[in-house]
């Protein structure tokens, strides 16, 4: 390996200390639990929103309230 210059090293150090510190922010925004919580939220409204995932939920919701009604009455 040629010798290199003090001050190119440096830079060089510098450099990948600058990216370091990106690539460790990136992480930290990616791994705040209230932003995957926010994340996993909004997926479940879009789900939950398309028409026929709402029938389904409304026909099993509407089974509970009768069952329930039935077994309370006996």
């Amino acid at each position: 390996m040629p010798d290199r210059d003090p001050d190119e090293i440096r830079k060089d150090i510098d450099a990948a200390r600058d990216r370091l510190a990106t690539t460790v922010d990136a992480l930290a925004v990616r791994a705040n639990p209230t932003r995957i919580a926010e994340d996993v939220k909004a997926r479940v409204l879009t789900f939950v929103t398309k028409p026929a995932v709402a029938a389904s939920l409304a026909g099993v919701g509407l089974v509970t309230v009768i069952l329930v009604i039935r077994r309370s009455r006996r």
